[in-house]
Protein backbone atom coordinates (compact mmCIF):
# COMPACT_ATOMS: atom_id res chain seq x y z
CA UNK A 1 0.00 0.00 0.00
CA UNK A 2 2.82 2.37 -0.89
CA UNK A 3 3.05 4.70 -4.09
CA UNK A 4 5.21 1.64 -5.39
CA UNK A 5 2.08 -0.69 -5.75
CA UNK A 6 1.06 1.08 -9.39
CA UNK A 7 0.99 -2.00 -11.46
CA UNK A 8 4.95 -3.47 -11.77
CA UNK A 9 5.24 -5.83 -14.36
CA UNK A 10 5.17 -4.51 -17.87
CA UNK A 11 1.71 -4.78 -20.30
CA UNK A 12 1.26 -7.58 -21.95
CA UNK A 13 3.74 -9.65 -20.14
CA UNK A 14 2.65 -12.78 -17.96
CA UNK A 15 2.57 -12.35 -14.44
CA UNK A 16 4.77 -15.12 -12.67
CA UNK A 17 3.99 -17.78 -10.48
CA UNK A 18 3.70 -17.00 -6.36
CA UNK A 19 2.55 -20.30 -5.15
CA UNK A 20 0.90 -20.49 -1.26
CA UNK A 21 4.05 -21.32 0.68
CA UNK A 22 5.14 -18.23 -1.02
CA UNK A 23 2.36 -15.79 -0.93
CA UNK A 24 2.08 -16.86 3.50
CA UNK A 25 6.18 -15.80 3.47
CA UNK A 26 5.54 -12.38 1.73
CA UNK A 27 2.10 -11.95 4.00
CA UNK A 28 4.56 -12.09 6.78
CA UNK A 29 5.78 -8.79 6.01
CA UNK A 30 2.49 -7.93 6.70
CA UNK A 31 1.88 -9.90 9.95
CA UNK A 32 5.26 -9.53 11.48
CA UNK A 33 4.90 -5.79 11.71
CA UNK A 34 1.48 -4.87 13.27
CA UNK A 35 2.09 -7.65 15.57
CA UNK A 36 4.64 -6.59 16.81
CA UNK A 37 3.05 -2.72 17.57
CA UNK A 38 0.35 -4.24 19.16
CA UNK A 39 1.82 -7.16 21.38
CA UNK A 40 3.97 -4.63 23.02
CA UNK A 41 1.04 -2.95 24.89
CA UNK A 42 0.19 -5.65 27.19
CA UNK A 43 4.04 -5.83 27.68
CA UNK A 44 4.44 -2.21 28.80
CA UNK A 45 3.42 -2.66 32.39
CA UNK A 46 6.20 -5.27 33.51
CA UNK A 47 8.66 -4.18 31.12
CA UNK A 48 8.30 -0.64 33.10
CA UNK A 49 8.54 -2.14 36.51
CA UNK A 50 12.21 -4.26 34.66
CA UNK A 51 13.78 -1.31 33.50
CA UNK A 52 12.44 0.90 35.70
CA UNK A 53 10.86 3.21 32.84
CA UNK A 54 8.73 6.17 33.21
CA UNK A 55 5.06 6.31 31.86
CA UNK A 56 6.23 8.61 29.01
CA UNK A 57 9.18 5.81 28.48
CA UNK A 58 6.94 3.48 27.68
CA UNK A 59 4.76 5.75 25.24
CA UNK A 60 8.10 5.67 23.45
CA UNK A 61 8.66 2.50 23.14
CA UNK A 62 5.32 2.49 21.41
CA UNK A 63 5.80 5.21 19.54
CA UNK A 64 9.43 5.41 18.46
CA UNK A 65 8.43 2.41 16.16
CA UNK A 66 5.74 3.78 15.05
CA UNK A 67 7.62 7.20 13.74
CA UNK A 68 10.30 5.51 12.51
CA UNK A 69 8.16 3.03 10.39
CA UNK A 70 6.23 6.07 9.02
CA UNK A 71 8.72 7.80 8.24
CA UNK A 72 10.52 5.13 5.81
CA UNK A 73 7.36 3.37 4.03
CA UNK A 74 7.34 5.42 1.13
CA UNK A 75 11.52 5.47 1.06
CA UNK A 76 11.46 1.57 1.80
CA UNK A 77 9.20 1.01 -1.27
CA UNK A 78 10.86 3.12 -3.73
CA UNK A 79 14.03 1.46 -2.95
CA UNK A 80 12.55 -1.99 -3.24
CA UNK A 81 11.76 -0.64 -7.18
CA UNK A 82 14.73 0.32 -7.89
CA UNK A 83 16.85 -2.55 -5.93
CA UNK A 84 14.36 -5.22 -5.96
CA UNK A 85 11.50 -6.10 -4.27
CA UNK A 86 12.58 -9.35 -2.83
CA UNK A 87 16.46 -7.96 -1.84
CA UNK A 88 14.58 -5.31 0.37
CA UNK A 89 12.02 -7.54 1.60
CA UNK A 90 15.00 -9.94 2.69
CA UNK A 91 16.98 -6.96 3.82
CA UNK A 92 13.94 -5.30 5.72
CA UNK A 93 13.42 -8.90 6.81
CA UNK A 94 16.23 -9.87 8.21
CA UNK A 95 16.75 -6.51 10.33
CA UNK A 96 13.64 -6.75 12.21
CA UNK A 97 14.42 -10.47 13.41
CA UNK A 98 17.81 -8.79 14.69
CA UNK A 99 16.00 -6.13 15.96
CA UNK A 100 13.51 -8.13 17.48
CA UNK A 101 16.48 -10.03 19.29
CA UNK A 102 17.63 -7.30 20.62
CA UNK A 103 14.74 -5.88 21.88
CA UNK A 104 14.63 -9.23 23.62
CA UNK A 105 17.87 -8.87 25.01
CA UNK A 106 18.04 -5.35 25.99
CA UNK A 107 19.43 -4.54 29.43
CA UNK A 108 17.73 -0.80 29.78
CA UNK A 109 15.32 1.51 28.50
CA UNK A 110 17.58 2.99 26.30
CA UNK A 111 18.62 0.05 24.20
CA UNK A 112 15.14 -1.04 24.12
CA UNK A 113 14.14 2.31 22.42
CA UNK A 114 17.20 2.53 20.18
CA UNK A 115 16.26 -0.99 19.23
CA UNK A 116 12.45 0.05 18.40
CA UNK A 117 14.07 2.51 15.96
CA UNK A 118 15.90 0.67 14.03
CA UNK A 119 13.19 -2.05 14.26
CA UNK A 120 10.71 0.50 13.04
CA UNK A 121 13.33 1.24 10.19
CA UNK A 122 13.28 -2.29 9.04
CA UNK A 123 9.61 -2.81 8.96
CA UNK A 124 9.66 -0.13 6.89
CA UNK A 125 11.93 -1.69 4.36
CA UNK A 126 10.09 -4.90 4.09
CA UNK A 127 5.87 -3.83 4.45
CA UNK A 128 6.17 -2.24 0.80
CA UNK A 129 7.08 -5.22 -0.92
CA UNK A 130 4.38 -7.21 0.09
CA UNK A 131 1.68 -5.43 -2.30
CA UNK A 132 4.22 -4.30 -4.61
CA UNK A 133 5.21 -7.77 -5.44
CA UNK A 134 1.52 -8.72 -5.30
CA UNK A 135 0.64 -6.37 -7.89
CA UNK A 136 4.10 -7.44 -10.04
CA UNK A 137 3.35 -11.46 -9.47
CA UNK A 138 -0.12 -11.93 -9.89
CA UNK A 139 -3.04 -10.77 -12.18
CA UNK A 140 -7.03 -11.10 -12.03
CA UNK A 141 -8.70 -12.81 -9.45
CA UNK A 142 -5.57 -14.21 -7.76
CA UNK A 143 -4.64 -10.48 -7.19
CA UNK A 144 -7.74 -9.37 -5.42
CA UNK A 145 -7.76 -12.94 -3.12
CA UNK A 146 -3.95 -12.27 -2.48
CA UNK A 147 -5.09 -8.55 -0.92
CA UNK A 148 -8.12 -9.64 0.90
CA UNK A 149 -5.38 -11.75 2.20
CA UNK A 150 -3.11 -9.17 3.23
CA UNK A 151 -6.06 -6.94 4.71
CA UNK A 152 -6.82 -10.21 6.90
CA UNK A 153 -3.24 -10.98 8.01
CA UNK A 154 -2.91 -6.92 9.60
CA UNK A 155 -6.50 -7.40 11.31
CA UNK A 156 -5.50 -10.34 12.53
CA UNK A 157 -1.98 -9.36 14.02
CA UNK A 158 -4.09 -6.45 15.54
CA UNK A 159 -6.28 -8.58 16.89
CA UNK A 160 -4.05 -11.02 18.65
CA UNK A 161 -1.26 -9.35 19.68
CA UNK A 162 -2.29 -8.50 22.78
CA UNK A 163 -3.72 -11.81 23.35
CA UNK A 164 -0.50 -13.20 22.50
CA UNK A 165 1.32 -10.73 24.44
CA UNK A 166 -0.92 -11.50 27.62
CA UNK A 167 -0.36 -15.42 27.45
CA UNK A 168 3.63 -15.55 26.55
CA UNK A 169 4.18 -12.48 29.81
CA UNK A 170 1.61 -14.75 31.52
CA UNK A 171 3.85 -18.04 31.14
CA UNK A 172 6.87 -17.13 31.48
CA UNK A 173 8.73 -19.11 30.13
CA UNK A 174 12.31 -19.87 31.04
CA UNK A 175 11.88 -17.01 33.51
CA UNK A 176 11.30 -14.29 29.76
CA UNK A 177 8.71 -12.37 30.88
CA UNK A 178 8.22 -9.40 28.62
CA UNK A 179 11.21 -10.38 26.75
CA UNK A 180 9.11 -13.31 25.08
CA UNK A 181 7.16 -10.86 22.98
CA UNK A 182 9.82 -9.97 20.65
CA UNK A 183 11.62 -12.99 21.46
CA UNK A 184 8.77 -14.57 19.50
CA UNK A 185 9.37 -12.52 16.36
CA UNK A 186 13.09 -14.61 15.78
CA UNK A 187 12.26 -18.27 14.97
CA UNK A 188 9.53 -17.04 13.13
CA UNK A 189 11.69 -14.62 10.99
CA UNK A 190 14.28 -17.26 10.32
CA UNK A 191 11.98 -19.08 8.93
CA UNK A 192 10.47 -16.74 6.88
CA UNK A 193 13.61 -15.48 5.45
CA UNK A 194 14.50 -19.21 4.26
CA UNK A 195 11.25 -19.27 2.85
CA UNK A 196 11.73 -15.97 0.75
CA UNK A 197 15.03 -16.78 -0.04
CA UNK A 198 13.96 -19.77 -1.85
CA UNK A 199 10.87 -18.88 -3.40
CA UNK A 200 10.02 -15.69 -4.36
CA UNK A 201 10.89 -14.42 -7.36
CA UNK A 202 12.55 -10.96 -7.48
CA UNK A 203 10.45 -8.24 -9.19
CA UNK A 204 11.54 -4.12 -9.97
CA UNK A 205 9.60 -1.05 -11.32
CA UNK A 206 9.38 -0.16 -15.15
CA UNK A 207 10.62 3.12 -14.05
CA UNK A 208 12.36 3.57 -10.23
CA UNK A 209 10.99 6.53 -9.00
CA UNK A 210 14.11 8.90 -6.74
CA UNK A 211 14.18 8.58 -3.21
CA UNK A 212 12.63 11.97 -1.53
CA UNK A 213 15.61 11.67 1.18
CA UNK A 214 14.59 15.37 2.09
CA UNK A 215 11.09 15.05 2.42
CA UNK A 216 11.71 11.81 4.55
CA UNK A 217 13.77 13.84 6.83
CA UNK A 218 11.57 16.81 7.09
CA UNK A 219 8.58 14.42 7.91
CA UNK A 220 10.32 12.41 10.57
CA UNK A 221 11.68 16.23 12.21
CA UNK A 222 8.23 16.84 12.02
CA UNK A 223 7.06 14.16 14.17
CA UNK A 224 9.52 14.09 16.47
CA UNK A 225 8.75 17.09 17.45
CA UNK A 226 5.23 17.10 17.83
CA UNK A 227 5.07 13.35 19.42
CA UNK A 228 8.40 13.58 21.74
CA UNK A 229 6.90 16.78 23.74
CA UNK A 230 3.40 15.19 23.72
CA UNK A 231 4.78 12.09 25.28
CA UNK A 232 7.72 13.14 27.63
CA UNK A 233 5.80 16.53 28.93
CA UNK A 234 3.43 15.54 31.43
CA UNK A 235 5.70 13.27 32.99
CA UNK A 236 8.47 16.04 33.25
CA UNK A 237 5.83 18.74 34.31
CA UNK A 238 5.90 20.46 30.75
CA UNK A 239 9.27 21.84 30.97
CA UNK A 240 10.11 25.25 28.21
CA UNK A 241 11.16 23.19 25.70
CA UNK A 242 8.59 20.68 25.06
CA UNK A 243 6.88 23.84 24.32
CA UNK A 244 8.97 25.45 22.26
CA UNK A 245 9.47 21.74 20.05
CA UNK A 246 5.46 22.06 19.66
CA UNK A 247 5.56 25.41 18.21
CA UNK A 248 8.38 24.49 15.67
CA UNK A 249 6.57 21.82 14.75
CA UNK A 250 4.40 24.24 12.58
CA UNK A 251 7.21 25.48 10.39
CA UNK A 252 8.42 21.92 10.33
CA UNK A 253 5.27 20.90 8.43
CA UNK A 254 5.31 24.53 6.65
CA UNK A 255 8.91 23.72 5.49
CA UNK A 256 7.97 20.44 4.65
CA UNK A 257 4.95 21.28 2.39
CA UNK A 258 7.02 23.68 0.13
CA UNK A 259 9.42 21.30 -0.77
CA UNK A 260 6.92 18.87 -1.93
CA UNK A 261 5.41 21.17 -3.55
CA UNK A 262 9.06 22.63 -5.36
CA UNK A 263 9.82 19.00 -6.19
CA UNK A 264 6.38 18.32 -7.74
CA UNK A 265 6.81 21.46 -9.86
CA UNK A 266 9.91 20.65 -10.80
CA UNK A 267 9.33 16.88 -12.00
CA UNK A 268 10.41 15.27 -9.22
CA UNK A 269 8.64 12.91 -6.97
CA UNK A 270 8.06 13.70 -3.16
CA UNK A 271 7.53 11.91 -0.36
CA UNK A 272 3.87 13.54 -0.42
CA UNK A 273 2.57 14.77 -4.01
CA UNK A 274 0.37 17.89 -3.82
CA UNK A 275 -1.49 16.69 -6.17
CA UNK A 276 -2.73 13.66 -4.81
CA UNK A 277 -3.78 15.66 -1.60
CA UNK A 278 -5.68 17.66 -3.80
CA UNK A 279 -7.90 14.96 -4.40
CA UNK A 280 -11.40 15.00 -2.91
CA UNK A 281 -11.13 11.25 -2.16
CA UNK A 282 -8.14 11.43 -0.95
CA UNK A 283 -8.81 14.57 2.09
CA UNK A 284 -11.88 12.49 3.27
CA UNK A 285 -9.71 9.23 3.11
CA UNK A 286 -7.60 10.84 5.41
CA UNK A 287 -9.51 12.62 7.85
CA UNK A 288 -11.16 9.01 8.57
CA UNK A 289 -7.98 7.42 9.06
CA UNK A 290 -6.29 9.86 11.11
CA UNK A 291 -9.45 9.60 13.59
CA UNK A 292 -9.64 5.94 13.20
CA UNK A 293 -6.13 4.62 13.36
CA UNK A 294 -5.26 7.59 15.82
CA UNK A 295 -8.22 6.60 18.63
CA UNK A 296 -7.65 2.92 17.90
CA UNK A 297 -3.91 3.20 19.01
CA UNK A 298 -4.21 5.57 22.23
CA UNK A 299 -7.05 2.90 23.07
CA UNK A 300 -4.74 -0.29 22.81
CA UNK A 301 -2.26 1.68 24.85
CA UNK A 302 -4.51 2.87 27.70
CA UNK A 303 -6.62 -0.52 27.79
CA UNK A 304 -3.33 -2.28 28.68
CA UNK A 305 -2.63 -0.04 31.94
CA UNK A 306 -6.28 0.52 32.50
CA UNK A 307 -6.80 -3.50 33.25
CA UNK A 308 -3.42 -4.34 34.86
CA UNK A 309 -3.75 -1.07 37.01
CA UNK A 310 -6.62 -0.79 39.29
CA UNK A 311 -8.44 -3.41 38.10
CA UNK A 312 -5.42 -5.66 39.24
CA UNK A 313 -6.25 -8.21 35.97
CA UNK A 314 -3.00 -10.25 35.09
CA UNK A 315 -1.28 -9.50 31.67
CA UNK A 316 -3.27 -12.79 30.64
CA UNK A 317 -6.40 -11.32 31.74
CA UNK A 318 -5.98 -8.22 30.00
CA UNK A 319 -4.93 -10.01 27.02
CA UNK A 320 -8.01 -12.40 27.46
CA UNK A 321 -10.24 -9.16 27.04
CA UNK A 322 -9.49 -8.23 23.67
CA UNK A 323 -10.12 -11.85 22.60
CA UNK A 324 -13.98 -10.75 21.89
CA UNK A 325 -12.50 -7.72 20.05
CA UNK A 326 -10.04 -10.07 17.88
CA UNK A 327 -13.21 -12.06 17.22
CA UNK A 328 -14.86 -9.20 16.03
CA UNK A 329 -11.84 -8.44 14.01
CA UNK A 330 -11.12 -11.63 12.54
CA UNK A 331 -15.09 -12.01 11.62
CA UNK A 332 -14.71 -8.74 9.41
CA UNK A 333 -11.25 -9.27 8.09
CA UNK A 334 -12.43 -12.39 6.78
CA UNK A 335 -16.03 -11.83 5.24
CA UNK A 336 -14.92 -7.46 4.88
CA UNK A 337 -13.95 -7.91 1.27
CA UNK A 338 -17.20 -9.24 -0.30
CA UNK A 339 -18.82 -6.69 2.25
CA UNK A 340 -17.18 -4.42 0.74
CA UNK A 341 -18.10 -5.39 -3.10
CA UNK A 342 -21.50 -5.08 -1.72
CA UNK A 343 -21.55 -1.82 0.30
CA UNK A 344 -19.02 0.01 -0.42
CA UNK A 345 -18.33 3.07 1.78
CA UNK A 346 -21.55 2.23 3.23
CA UNK A 347 -19.76 -0.61 5.11
CA UNK A 348 -17.33 1.78 6.66
CA UNK A 349 -20.29 4.20 7.65
CA UNK A 350 -21.93 1.06 9.56
CA UNK A 351 -18.44 0.24 11.14
CA UNK A 352 -18.26 3.81 12.63
CA UNK A 353 -22.30 3.67 14.63
CA UNK A 354 -21.35 0.02 15.71
CA UNK A 355 -18.01 1.29 17.09
CA UNK A 356 -19.59 4.05 19.07
CA UNK A 357 -22.25 1.44 20.38
CA UNK A 358 -19.57 -0.76 21.82
CA UNK A 359 -16.96 2.07 23.18
CA UNK A 360 -20.51 3.59 24.89
CA UNK A 361 -20.92 0.32 26.25
CA UNK A 362 -17.26 0.19 27.27
CA UNK A 363 -17.76 3.65 29.30
CA UNK A 364 -20.70 2.32 31.27
CA UNK A 365 -19.28 -0.70 32.63
CA UNK A 366 -16.19 1.74 33.49
CA UNK A 367 -18.44 3.73 35.07
CA UNK A 368 -20.76 1.40 37.04
CA UNK A 369 -18.25 -1.72 38.18
CA UNK A 370 -15.04 -0.19 37.83
CA UNK A 371 -12.80 -2.07 39.40
CA UNK A 372 -14.62 -5.00 39.57
CA UNK A 373 -14.11 -5.79 36.24
CA UNK A 374 -12.97 -9.08 34.36
CA UNK A 375 -13.34 -10.69 30.98
CA UNK A 376 -16.34 -11.68 30.69
CA UNK A 377 -17.90 -8.44 32.20
CA UNK A 378 -15.67 -6.82 28.91
CA UNK A 379 -17.07 -9.04 26.76
CA UNK A 380 -20.11 -8.21 24.76
CA UNK A 381 -18.53 -4.35 24.58
CA UNK A 382 -15.25 -5.21 23.25
CA UNK A 383 -17.13 -7.85 20.99
CA UNK A 384 -19.44 -4.64 19.47
CA UNK A 385 -16.29 -2.07 19.21
CA UNK A 386 -13.94 -4.70 17.53
CA UNK A 387 -16.84 -6.20 15.00
CA UNK A 388 -17.54 -1.99 14.55
CA UNK A 389 -13.56 -1.29 13.95
CA UNK A 390 -13.05 -4.34 11.85
CA UNK A 391 -15.74 -2.45 9.55
CA UNK A 392 -13.89 0.60 9.49
CA UNK A 393 -10.48 -0.06 9.40
CA UNK A 394 -10.51 -3.59 6.66
CA UNK A 395 -12.79 -1.66 3.72
CA UNK A 396 -10.72 2.05 4.18
CA UNK A 397 -8.08 1.93 1.82
CA UNK A 398 -9.92 0.38 -0.50
CA UNK A 399 -12.70 1.97 -0.54
CA UNK A 400 -11.03 5.47 -0.72
CA UNK A 401 -8.53 4.33 -3.84
CA UNK A 402 -11.83 3.23 -5.52
CA UNK A 403 -12.43 6.51 -5.38
CA UNK A 404 -8.95 8.40 -6.75
CA UNK A 405 -8.04 8.26 -10.43
CA UNK A 406 -6.03 4.62 -11.13
CA UNK A 407 -2.65 6.81 -12.02
CA UNK A 408 -2.63 7.87 -8.56
CA UNK A 409 -4.03 5.10 -6.85
CA UNK A 410 -0.76 4.16 -5.65
CA UNK A 411 0.78 7.19 -4.84
CA UNK A 412 -2.68 7.29 -2.10
CA UNK A 413 -2.15 4.50 -0.87
CA UNK A 414 1.08 5.23 0.37
CA UNK A 415 0.06 8.41 1.76
CA UNK A 416 -2.73 6.21 3.81
CA UNK A 417 0.10 3.37 5.13
CA UNK A 418 1.95 6.42 6.39
CA UNK A 419 -0.83 8.02 7.49
CA UNK A 420 -1.88 4.61 9.22
CA UNK A 421 1.75 4.26 11.13
CA UNK A 422 1.65 8.15 12.01
CA UNK A 423 -1.62 8.15 13.88
CA UNK A 424 -1.01 4.63 15.34
CA UNK A 425 2.33 6.38 17.29
CA UNK A 426 0.28 10.10 17.77
CA UNK A 427 -2.43 7.81 19.31
CA UNK A 428 0.07 6.44 21.84
CA UNK A 429 1.24 9.91 23.04
CA UNK A 430 -2.03 11.98 22.83
CA UNK A 431 -4.51 10.13 23.88
CA UNK A 432 -1.89 7.92 26.11
CA UNK A 433 -1.15 11.54 28.00
CA UNK A 434 -4.19 12.56 28.40
CA UNK A 435 -5.34 9.19 30.13
CA UNK A 436 -2.56 9.65 32.61
CA UNK A 437 -3.29 12.78 33.29
CA UNK A 438 -6.93 11.97 34.18
CA UNK A 439 -5.50 8.71 35.80
CA UNK A 440 -3.53 10.43 38.28
CA UNK A 441 -5.87 12.57 39.02
CA UNK A 442 -9.25 12.35 41.64
CA UNK A 443 -10.76 10.32 38.48
CA UNK A 444 -9.01 7.50 38.74
CA UNK A 445 -8.06 4.73 35.93
CA UNK A 446 -12.11 3.69 35.98
CA UNK A 447 -13.57 7.33 35.03
CA UNK A 448 -10.71 8.40 32.56
CA UNK A 449 -10.44 4.93 30.53
CA UNK A 450 -14.71 5.37 30.31
CA UNK A 451 -13.63 9.54 28.84
CA UNK A 452 -11.46 7.83 26.52
CA UNK A 453 -14.04 5.62 25.33
CA UNK A 454 -16.89 8.20 25.27
CA UNK A 455 -14.51 10.26 23.55
CA UNK A 456 -13.58 7.38 20.68
CA UNK A 457 -17.75 7.38 20.62
CA UNK A 458 -18.10 10.91 20.08
CA UNK A 459 -15.21 11.01 17.22
CA UNK A 460 -17.06 7.88 15.48
CA UNK A 461 -20.24 9.33 15.71
CA UNK A 462 -19.08 12.90 13.91
CA UNK A 463 -16.85 10.69 11.64
CA UNK A 464 -20.32 9.46 9.60
CA UNK A 465 -21.41 12.61 7.89
CA UNK A 466 -17.73 12.63 6.81
CA UNK A 467 -17.76 8.80 5.52
CA UNK A 468 -21.07 9.41 3.89
CA UNK A 469 -19.50 11.97 1.63
CA UNK A 470 -17.06 9.56 0.78
CA UNK A 471 -19.92 7.42 -0.25
CA UNK A 472 -21.82 10.26 -2.44
CA UNK A 473 -19.05 10.11 -4.68
CA UNK A 474 -18.15 7.31 -7.05
CA UNK A 475 -15.05 7.80 -9.30
CA UNK A 476 -14.69 4.98 -12.63
CA UNK A 477 -11.94 2.97 -12.10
Amino acid sequence: MTDQLQAAARPGVKAAPLGPVALTTLLFGAFLPMLSFFILNVALPAIGSDLHASSGELQLVVGSYGIANATLLVVGGRLGDGLGRKRLFLIGLTGFTIMSLICAIAPTIGVLLAARVVQGATAAAMTPQVLASISALLTGEQRARAMAMFGVAGGAASALGQILGGVLVEANVFDLGWRSVFLVNVPIGVLAIAAAFRLLPETKADRAQRVDLVGATLLALALVLLLLPLTEGRPLGWPLWTWICLAATIPAVAVLGLHQHRSERSGQDPLIPPTVLRLRAMRIGLLLAVAFFTTFGGFMFVFALATQGEAHMSPLEGGLSLLPMAVGFLITSVYGPRLQARYGAGLILRGWIIQAVGYALLAVVALTLWPHVDPWRLAIPMLVAGFGAGLVMVPLIGVVLSQVPPAQAGLGSGILLTSQQTCLALGAATVGTAYLSLAGSSWGQGKALAAVALTITAISLLMTPITHQLRSRQLPV
